[in-house]
C-alpha cells in the first residue's frame, strides 16, 4: 500500500488536474446516472483522468436494479480509498451510502485518517445521503492572485502523507461499507478552523498513532465549518514559522475564520524557555490573525502520562501552560485549557487504564514492530477522541461563538467520566507504522 501512495505522490506532484473543482461520481456497475462519471470496481487511479481507487483489489460492484444512482454500489471486505486530483480549498462531499436490498455499516475518513462520519448504519433496503466538508491542501503558497510565492518545507516523511499530495482521498471503512455515489462541490462560505501544533494535534496517517486534531471534524456541522489541520510532528512555534507552515495559513485566512494554536511540548524539549521567543511569537500570531479578521484561540498543551505516588498527574511542561494562560489574559484571547482538562481526564482513568488512551501495545501488535510500544506522550485513536471531546466541551462550556456549530455527535462529555474504551468504535485503516512520530 505504501508503494501505491509513493507512486501517486510522484505522479501528482508533476501533474495538476486543471482547475476542475466539481465532480459527480456514480459508484457501481454499468448503469450510470445521467451527468455522472462511472466508477466501477476496476476504476484504478489514473493520472490522466485524475480520479480512481488507490487499490482495486477486493473491490466488488453490486447492482440491485432500480434507481441508477442508488440501486448499485461499490463495497469491499477491507478499507478502500478513492482519490481525486483537485485544487486546494474547501469542499462539500455528498455521499449516498447503503444498500436497497441489504444493510450497511460505513465509517468515512479523509486524507490522513481525518474522521468525518463514524459508524453510519443503514437498515435493510435503506440508502442515506450524508454531507461532509473537507479542507484540501497542497504545499504551494500563493498570493491573492493565485501566483506561487513560496512553498511549505515538508519533512521527508511528510512526502508520503495523503494530505500534501494534491489529491482529495476518501477512506471508506467498517464492516460493510457500501458507496453508491460521491458528489464534490466547492464550499466558499464555511468558517475554517486552522489548527497549528505538533504531533498531539497532527492528522496522523499511521495506526496506532492519532491526535485530537484529526477527530475534531466529526463534531462540527458540515457546510458551516471545516477543519484545516496544518499541525506537524516535532514542530515548535519557531519551526512552524521557519518551514513556512504559518505563511501558508496567512495567505488563506479570511474574516470569520479561526486560528487554533497549541505549542509547548517541543518548544520545551528544544531547550527553549517561555522567554526565548515563545511569548513574542504567540503575541505576533494573535495580532496577525486579528488583522486578517480571524479569531485566534490558544490551546494549552495536554499533559503527558506521568503520575506521582498519589496517582496524580505530574506537570512535565514547565511553565509553558501558565505562559499561554497569561498571554490569553493579556491579549483577551479565548483559551481552551486542554492542559487542565487532560489532567482531570487522565487521573479519572488512573495510571493503568490511562495506558489504553496512549500508544501502549505489546510487541508484534503491528507490522514490523519487534519491540513493545510504551509512549506516554502520543495517543491512540481512543485517547485522541477523548481529548477532542475535551476541546469541544471547552467551546460549549465557555459559550464561544463556535458553539452553535457543534453537531449532535457531541453529547455532554465529562472528563471525570471517560468513555468506556471497550465501546469505542474505530475500524483500523490499512496504513500502519510502529515508528514513533517526531517530538515527545
Amino acid at each position: 500500500m505504501r508503494k501505491i501512495v509513493s507512486f501517486l505522490v510522484l505522479c501528482i506532484c508533476s501533474f495538476y488536474f486543471g482547475q476542475q473543482t466539481s465532480f459527480k461520481f456514480d459508484f457501481g456497475g454499468n448503469r450510470i446516472e445521467k451527468g455522472f462519471i462511472p466508477i466501477t470496481s476496476t476504476s484504478k487511479f489514473d493520472k490522466k483522468s485524475g480520479y480512481g481507487f488507490m487499490d482495486i483489489s477486493g473491490l466488488k460492484a453490486v447492482d440491485n436494479g432500480g434507481n441508477a444512482l442508488t440501486g448499485d454500489f461499490i463495497t469491499s471486505d477491507k478499507p478502500f480509498y478513492f482519490s481525486v486530483a483537485i485544487p486546494d480549498g474547501n469542499y462539500n462531499i455528498t455521499l449516498n451510502l447503503g444498500d436497497t436490498k441489504g444493510s450497511s455499516e460505513t465509517t468515512v475518513r479523509v486524507e490522513n485518517r481525518r474522521l468525518m462520519l463514524n459508524y453510519i448504519k443503514t437498515r435493510q433496503g435503506e440508502v442515506v445521503e450524508k454531507t461532509i466538508t473537507v479542507h484540501v491542501k497542497d504545499s504551494i503558497i500563493r498570493n491573492q492572485n493565485g501566483e506561487n510565492i513560496g512553498i511549505v518545507k515538508l519533512k521527508p516523511r511528510e512526502r508520503k502523507y495523503l494530505h500534501w499530495d494534491n489529491l482529495l482521498t476518501i477512506e471508506f471503512n467498517d464492516k460493510a461499507p457500501k458507496v453508491c455515489s460521491v458528489i464534490i462541490q466547492p464550499n466558499k462560505t464555511a468558517k475554517t478552523i486552522y489548527l497549528t501544533g505538533d504531533s498531539t494535534v497532527v492528522d496522523a496517517q499511521y495506526e496506532p498513532w492519532a491526535s485530537w486534531g484529526q477527530m475534531l471534524p466529526c463534531f462540527f456541522v458540515p457546510n458551516e465549518v471545516v477543519i484545516a489541520n496544518y499541525a506537524e510532528s516535532g514542530e515548535t512555534l519557531k519551526a512552524f514559522e521557519d518551514r513556512h507552515r504559518i505563511d501558508k495559513i496567512w495567505t488563506q485566512l479570511k474574516s470569520g475564520d479561526y486560528l487554533f494554536i497549541q505549542f509547548g511540548h517541543n518548544d520545551q524539549k528544544a531547550g527553549n524557555s517561555t522567554k526565548s521567543g515563545y511569548r513574542k511569537r504567540l503575541k505576533e500570531w494573535i495580532q496577525k490573525a486579528r488583522q486578517l479578521g480571524a479569531v485566534p484561540v490558544l490551546v494549552t498543551s495536554m499533559n503527558r502520562r506521568v503520575f506521582d505516588e498519589n496517582n496524580k498527574i505530574v506537570n512535565t511542561l514547565d511553565d509553558f501552560p501558565d505562559a499561554m494562560r497569561e498571554i490569553a489574559k493579556e491579549e483577551n484571547v479565548n483559551l481552551i485549557d486542554l492542559n487542565a482538562m487532560s489532567k482531570t481526564l487522565f487521573e479519572a482513568m488512573g495510571p493503568e487504564n490511562s495506558k489504553k488512551a496512549f500508544v501502549y501495545y505489546p510487541a508484534n501488535a503491528y507490522p514490523n514492530q519487534q519491540n513493545a510500544l510504551a509512549d506516554d506522550t502520543h495517543f491512540n485513536p481512543y485517547g485522541a477522541y477523548e481529548l477532542a471531546q475535551c476541546v469541544v466541551k471547552s467551546i460549549v462550556d465557555q459559550n464561544l461563538p463556535l458553539k452553535k456549530y457543534i453537531s449532535n455527535n457531541f453529547r455532554n462529555f465529562n472528563p471525570n467520566k471517560p468513555d468506556d474504551v471497550e465501546k469505542f468504535h474505530w475500524p483500523e485503516s490499512v496504513f500502519m507504522e510502529s515508528l514513533k512520530p517526531d517530538g515527545n
